[in-house]
C-alpha cells in the first residue's frame, strides 16, 4: 500500500495530464491516482497536476490554468502540466543526464505543452501525438469509463516516453563515436564507422569535407552512403556514380569490377558490398567519378 496520492482532473483527458502521470511513474513506481475536481480531495493529495489552479513545485502543485499561467520557455512555448513535471523530475527520469533531459524536452515535452496551451506556431500539422492521446477518450457511442481509458492512455504514453528517452540517449552517445571517426578518417571525404550509429547531424556539424560514410549493415555486409547537402535534403554533396544506378549483383559487379558488389540504389545515395575492402573500393571509385 502506498502513501503517495496524485490527483488530476476527471473526465476528458489530454496528452499533458496523461504524460505527466506517465513521467511520475518513472520516479514514483507506486502511488494512488485520484481523478477528481473535488477541491477538498485535491487539497489532501501529495502531488496535484493539471488542476487546482496552483503552481508550486516544492509543494507538489503543477497546474498551469491559473491567471498568468505557469511561465514559458525562452522560445515562447508556455508550460503545461507535463512541462512543469518535466522541469522538476526530467533530469532524474533521464538518470542525471542533462543533455538527454533537454533533448526529450525539445522533442517531446515542449510540443505537447505547445498543443495543450494553443501555441501552434512551429508545431507540425497532421495527426499529432496529442491528438493520438485524445483518441483514447471514449466516444459518445462507447460505454467506457474515462478512468479506464485514462489508464490505457498512460500505459501508451509510458512506452512512448521510454522510447523518446532511449532515442535521445542513443543519439547523444552516437555523437562521440561519429566525432572520433571524423577525427581518425584517413581521407576526410570518407568517414568509416566500425558500427552503425546515427551520423548525419554530427557529420554536418563537424565536417564540411565528408562526402561518404561507410558502415557495417545489420546483416554483416557493408554500406556506403552519401552525405546529404543539408539535413533532411534529398540532394547529396556528391552522388554515387551514375552508371551504378539501380544495378545489383552481377550487373553491378560487371560495371564496377568488384566481384562482391551487391547493389546501388536508383537514387545513387546508398550502395553496398559483401566486404569492407570492396566497399572502400566503391568509395574510391565514387571520389574519382
Amino acid at each position: 500500500m502506498t502513501d503517495i496520492t496524485i490527483a488530476t482532473h476527471n473526465g476528458n483527458f489530454h496528452a499533458d495530464d496523461v504524460f505527466s502521470v506517465a513521467a511520475l511513474k518513472c520516479v514514483i513506481p507506486s502511488f494512488k491516482l485520484v481523478r477528481t475536481r473535488d477541491l477538498e480531495v485535491i487539497a489532501q493529495a501529495d502531488i496535484v497536476l493539471d488542476v487546482g489552479g496552483e503552481y508550486d513545485p516544492e509543494a507538489g502543485r503543477f497546474d498551469h490554468h491559473q491567471r498568468g499561467g505557469a511561465g514559458e520557455r525562452e522560445n515562447g512555448i508556455p508550460y503545461s502540466s507535463f512541462g512543469l513535471i518535466w522541469q522538476k523530475y526530467g533530469l532524474e527520469i533521464c538518470g542525471g543526464n542533462e543533455e538527454v533531459a533537454k533533448s526529450v524536452d525539445s522533442g517531446l515535452v515542449s510540443t505537447i505543452d505547445a498543443v495543450d496551451c494553443g501555441h501552434v506556431e512551429g508545431v507540425a500539422q497532421g495527426i499529432s501525438l496529442s491528438q493520438t492521446i485524445s483518441m483514447f477518450n471514449p466516444t459518445w457511442q462507447e460505454d467506457s469509463h474515462y478512468d479506464v481509458c485514462f489508464d490505457e492512455a498512460v500505459a501508451f504514453a509510458s512506452r512512448v516516453l521510454a522510447r523518446f528517452i532511449a532515442s535521445a540517449n542513443g543519439g547523444i552517445s552516437a555523437k562521440v563515436i561519429v566525432a572520433e571517426a571524423i577525427e581518425k578518417a584517413e581521407d576526410p571525404r570518407v568517414i568509416v564507422l566500425e558500427q552503425y550509429t546515427p551520423w548525419k547531424r554530427t557529420v554536418h556539424a563537424l565536417s564540411e569535407e565528408a562526402l561518404y560514410v561507410v558502415y557495417p549493415s545489420d546483416s554483416g555486409q557493408w554500406r556506403i552512403q552519401t552525405v546529404p547537402a543539408e539535413l533532411g535534403s534529398f540532394e547529396d554533396r556528391k552522388s554515387l556514380p551514375t552508371p551504378w544506378a539501380g544495378l545489383s549483383n552481377k550487373a553491378l559487379q560487371d560495371v564496377t569490377g568488384i566481384d562482391d558488389a551487391m547493389f546501388c540504389h536508383n537514387g545513387l545515395f546508398i550502395a553496398g558490398a559483401e566486404s569492407f575492402e570492396s566497399t572502400m573500393k566503391m568509395a574510391a571509385m565514387a571520389l574519382q567519378a
